[in-house]
Parts: C-alpha cells; sequence; structure tokens
C-alpha cells in the first residue's frame, strides 16, 4: 500500500507539509482521497465530508504553526484529513474501531487536536476561548475555527459571533460552505449564503482596489485610507455590508475551496488583519469520489462499501428509523394536525417519505434543537400534534427549553428519540445514554422503550392520543432482537413471562435480548429465573413494581446510566414498598462510553447476557458449564 502514497508517506507532521511546492502539495492531496477513500471503504466513516476539505486543511497546515497554533474543528467529522497530516496515518486503519483513534478531534489522543469535536456550532465559541486565554498569557499565536454553513444555523454559533470582535484576539474563522449539512440546508442562512457567493462584485472591487493602492506611494496610502473610512457608504452602493461584517468580523471570500495556493494567500493575508476575520470557502462535498459528489448524504456516514462501485455492504434497512418513518405518515394521513420536526436530520431520523408526501408538514428547522423543542412545543399550545424526531445525543441540547417551554405548561409534544442506548463506533460524543435520566427528572413527562418494532407504531399512537405533557418513546440503532417466537407478542406497558422461579431479570428496549439469553444460561444450570420486559418506563407501573416484590433476587439491566437512570428509580420504588431481597443494577457507570462495536461495548459495561447472569447469582466467576 506504501508504495502508492509516495508524497503521503514522507508526512510525519506538518512541518513536512510546509517544505512542499505548490504542485507538490496539489499531488498530497490527491493522494490523500485515494487512501481516504481506500481505507473508509473498509472501516466504514465519515467520507464525503472528509473529501471536501482535503486542500482546505493542507493550506491551513502549510500556513499556521501547529501546535501552537490552533484549529477547531466545528463538529469534528471532517477532522481525517487533520488526523492524517498530524502524525495518525499508520493508526487511520483503526478509526472508529475500538481501541483505535477517534473519528473526531479527541486532545486526549493528539496535541494537534485543541477541542473536542462532535456536536455541532461550538467551534466559534470554543476558538474565542482558547483565544482570549493566548492573549491573556501574551501568547501571540492564532487559533482557527473551521466552521461549516450547515453548522451556521445552530444559535450558538450566532452568540460567538456576536462576541468575536469584541474578543479583539487572535481568531480566523473559515466557513466551510459546501452547501449541505447532512441533509440539504434549508433556511435564511442557506439563502443568505447563496446570495453572498452569486454576487461577489463588491469583495472582488474592494480587493482590487486595496491591491493596487497599497502599490501606490504617498497618495495611494491616504486614498486608501479615505475608502476604508467611506466603506461602509460604497458596501450600500454596490454590495451591501455582509452580516458577518455586521458583527465586527472582516470578511473575506469567497474562495474556491480547492485551490491550495489560493487558500494559502488569503489565510496569509488573514493573519496580517487587526481584528478577527472570516473566510469564506467554497467546497465540494464528496470532492473526488463521484459516488460521494453525487450522494453526499449518502456518504456522509457510510459503512463498509466497493470504491468502484460505491454500493455499501449495509445489511437490511429495516430498522427502528425507517419503522418510525412508515408509522408517522399512516398516522399523518388520517391526522392533518400530525407534523414532523427535525434538526437537519431527515434522512437520518427517517421522514423522507414523510417530507415527500406531507411536505408543508415537515419542518427541518437546522440544526437548531433547542428552536425545535420550542416550536414543537409553541404549534401544540396552538393545537397542532408536533413530533420532534432527533437522536438521543442531540436532544441533550435541548434540555432548558424541554422544562421551561413544554413541560410546566404541560404542552402535549411527541419526541421520536432515535439512537437510544449504545451507538458504537461515533463513541462519546454520541452515545445516546443519559436521556432516560434526564427525562425521568422532568415532571409531566412520560417515556415509551419498545423492543419490537410493532411496539414502535403502538406506543406513538398511546403518546399522541392517549398521553398529555411531553411524551418521548425511545428506540435504537438497528433493528429488534432476535428473540422466539413466544415472547413477540407486542405491548406500550409490559410483558411478563410467569412465576417459575426465584429470580427475576428486569429490563427494556432491545436489552431484552440479552435478558432472554440471560434466562437461557441460568436455566441450563437448573436456575430459574423470569422475565419482565417493560414498555413503559416512566413513571413505573405499579403492577411491574408488584410483580418484582415476588422475588427473592431481581437484575435490573439497562443500556443507560445508573445515576437516575430507570433502575434506580425501580429500586426505590421497591424499597419504598418493604423489598428486602437481593437487588442488583446493571447499567452504565459513572463514565462516558468509549467507541466499538455493539456486541463490544455490551460486554465491556457488563451488559451481555454472561454478565447479567453472574449478576444474578452474585459470582462474577459463575459460567456456563460445559
Amino acid at each position: 500500500m506504501n508504495q502508492n502514497y509516495p508524497l503521503l508517506n514522507t508526512i510525519t507532521s506538518p512541518r513536512d507539509v510546509k517544505k512542499l511546492s505548490f504542485e507538490d502539495l496539489d499531488r498530497l492531496a490527491q493522494e490523500i482521497r485515494q487512501f481516504m477513500i481506500q481505507t473508509i471503504s473498509q472501516t466504514g466513516g465519515h467520507l464525503a465530508s472528509n473529501l471536501g476539505v482535503v486542500e482546505l486543511t493542507i493550506a491551513l497546515h502549510r500556513v499556521f504553526d501547529l501546535p501552537q497554533d490552533q484549529i477547531v474543528w466545528d463538529v469534528g467529522h471532517q477532522c481525517y484529513t487533520h488526523k492524517i497530516l498530524t502524525g495518525r496515518k499508520n493508526q487511520f486503519t483503526t478509526i472508529r474501531q475500538e481501541g483505535g483513534i477517534s473519528g473526531f478531534p479527541r486532545p486526549q489522543e493528539s496535541v494537534y487536536d485543541a477541542f473536542i469535536g462532535g456536536h455541532s456550532s461550538i467551534s466559534i465559541s470554543a476558538a474565542e476561548g482558547l483565544a482570549q486565554a493566548k492573549k491573556m498569557q501574551g501568547d501571540d499565536h492564532f487559533v482557527i475555527a473551521v466552521i461549516g454553513d450547515g453548522a451556521l444555523t445552530g444559535g450558538e454559533a450566532y452568540e460567538a459571533l456576536n462576541n468575536a470582535a469584541r474578543a479583539n484576539a487572535k481568531l480566523i474563522v473559515i466557513l466551510n460552505d459546501n452547501r449541505m449539512s447532512i441533509s440539504k440546508n434549508v433556511g435564511g442562512v442557506s439563502k443568505y449564503l447563496t446570495l453572498i457567493r452569486s454576487r461577489p462584485g463588491y469583495l472582488k472591487l474592494k480587493h482590487g482596489v486595496e491591491i493596487t493602492l497599497d502599490h501606490t506611494p504617498l497618495v495611494g496610502a491616504k486614498i486608501k485610507k479615505g475608502l476604508i473610512q467611506s466603506k461602509s457608504a460604497l458596501k450600500q452602493v454596490i454590495y451591501h455590508s455582509t452580516l458577518f461584517e455586521d458583527f465586527g468580523l472582516v470578511y473575506t471570500g469567497p474562495v474556491d475551496g480547492h485551490n491550495i495556493k489560493a487558500l494559502c494567500t488569503m489565510l496569509e493575508r488573514a493573519k496580517h488583519m487587526d481584528s478577527p476575520v472570516l473566510i469564506h470557502a467554497e467546497t465540494v462535498k464528496g470532492k473526488g469520489y463521484l459516488f460521494a459528489e453525487e450522494a453526499p448524504t449518502q456518504f456522509h456516514g457510510i459503512a463498509q462499501f466497493d470504491v468502484d462501485t460505491g454500493s455499501t455492504s449495509k445489511g437490511t434497512n429495516h430498522n427502528f428509523s425507517s419503522e418510525f418513518g412508515q408509522a408517522i405518515v399512516q398516522m399523518a394521513q388520517k391526522d392533518k394536525k400530525i407534523c414532523a420536526v427535525t434538526a437537519a436530520m431527515t434522512e437520518g431520523c427517517g421522514l423522507t417519505q414523510f417530507a415527500s408526501t406531507f411536505p408543508k408538514r415537515l419542518f427541518d428547522v437546522g440544526i437548531a434543537e433547542q428552536h425545535a423543542l420550542t416550536f414543537s412545543a409553541a404549534m401544540a399550545a396552538n393545537g397542532m400534534r408536533p413530533v420532534f424526531a432527533v437522536y438521543s445525543t442531540f436532544l441533550q441540547r435541548a434540555y432548558d427549553q424541554i422544562i421551561h417551554d413544554a413541560a410546566i405548561d404541560n404542552r402535549h409534544i411527541v419526541l421520536a428519540i432515535d439512537r437510544a442506548g449504545i451507538v458504537g463506533d461515533d463513541g462519546e460524543t454520541h452515545q445516546g445514554v443519559f436521556d432516560t435520566a434526564f427525562l425521568s427528572a422532568i415532571p409531566n413527562t412520560k417515556m415509551y422503550s419498545p423492543c419490537l418494532f410493532d411496539e414502535l407504531p403502538m406506543a406513538l399512537n398511546k403518546a399522541m392520543y392517549t398521553d398529555t405533557g411531553v411524551v418521548a418513546v425511545r428506540y435504537p440503532r438497528g433493528g429488534q432482537p432476535n428473540l422466539p417466537q413466544k415472547l413477540q407478542t407486542a405491548t406500550t406497558s409490559y410483558a411478563y413471562t410467569g412465576k417459575t422461579g426465584k429470580i427475576l431479570l428486569i429490563t427494556y428496549g432491545r436489552l431484552f435480548g440479552e435478558a432472554v439469553k440471560a434466562s437461557t444460561l441460568l436455566g441450563e444450570n437448573g436456575l430459574q429465573a423470569d422475565l419482565l420486559r417493560l414498555v413503559q418506563i416512566h413513571p413505573l407501573l405499579d403492577d411491574c413494581v408488584n410483580i418484582a416484590l415476588q422475588y427473592d433476587t431481581i437484575v435490573f439491566a439497562e443500556e443507560g446510566v445508573a445515576r437516575g437512570g430507570i433502575g434506580e428509580h425501580f429500586l426505590y420504588e421497591l424499597y419504598s414498598k418493604g423489598f428486602r431481597g437481593q437487588f442488583a443494577l446493571r447499567a452504565i457507570p459513572d463514565a462516558f462510553v468509549a467507541q466499538g462495536t455493539y456486541k463490544n461495548v455490551l460486554k465491556r459495561l457488563g451488559l451481555d447476557a454472561l454478565s447479567i447472569a453472574q449478576a444474578a447469582t452474585g459470582d462474577a466467576t459463575w459460567k456456563k458449564l460445559d
């Protein structure tokens, strides 16, 4: 493999990038793309976003002095070239694998990763903080925030822009404009950037006049000063001021984000400005790989695929996301008040069919979970039935809005929480393991956790028409567990196998599959264990607590955090009613969950079948007899 990348193999740090000519840098970009495509085709990962920033990343590493200068990557899923150029090329085949390098920036992984990445719209805030800290300590190095146009739909980006000029620090913002987030960009920001791209006349004129006057002695300097002082009037006549200049940043661009020489020139100019600068770079998501260019959403986060055909090795599309999409369409066909809200995740949350069937009832608000929640609560206040479809990890961003804007006034909204539980290879920033704990702490909330596909539409229907307040229906990434036929009866309350022994295994969601295996393991060794599967997980049903009171030993297993989780609530209810037996809680401990396959993560956390069975025996060394 190495012989195919003669230039790339010479790069061990950003210092090596600085030694290359622009011609060599263009060849380096080609080699990085080839290397990235070949590797990700075997490992899976975020491909389209990374192919779009190859030249931009090379230019940043050539112009700036890392790690003294620092780069903050917004979201961070476009940091692969950065990782390759900062000494992690030989580890790249481990990306997003258990024990391997992260698919996002992680300061614990490398001194070149200045700040954690994973969620959107944080980069400008983080870069301002890093830059201000440098300034206060007399450090004259730069901090660069790389933010996509999709991330500019998030409110935190504007909170940071509002403070950027006032900071007066060594701050440069790179707007990576590829006209995409994960889904196609929507809303006013997208339209505004389209306007800037289509009317570059003023910006080109301004740049040309300044260059000319810079080379005109004495008189030129005076004229330039006069023009700068009157530039506001000039803008209004020719172009109008950009939003970014209104915030106090020096705006420059648009620039071809795939022209390394032009990028380097603009970056060098930005270093000599006396105030924070925003550089508008236009890029193509999926650049250099035709299949990714034509279908950037499909190649945003991709499993293994065939390089020659672009076909993915993903299995069936029959999963909880698609089941949700079908269910909500069927409900909306009968009820014109049902509408769907998403935060730039139309495809990811299974709403593609809803969007095409009911385009006027689908609201993609961009990467703006806080707005989505308040927007939904307000629609409910005026008689609509909104369903906010969101990944568990992103719902965290709207916690105050759940409390203040929905729960206090008991607004009836439905939260369709996708990717609930362990998500695997995206690691700590994306695990959906906190929603049960933080939602169960809020009054006027209710939660369902379907295990079976058939339970999802049932839970949605109950959440929509029977319940009140904030109702969450949470479901995992992927499909339902493979269960014996006798355990496949769908319900929206609970499922109980009946009393045959003194041990009861309690769980909810897809983890029920491991509990069934654990029960079988115990049975093969003469220990009878019954099963209680919760579907309504909050508030807890009295019937479920009363069933559990009949047992001497209870094991509660859940794919969520232990502290504040459903297991803790169940334990409290048991002991408040006099239970004095043995209770073991198998849940996620007080630690963040690192990347790995679902199966391996369960084993690592003690949530696999053997660990559950061991908890029931009270013997960590117990195992199935041969």
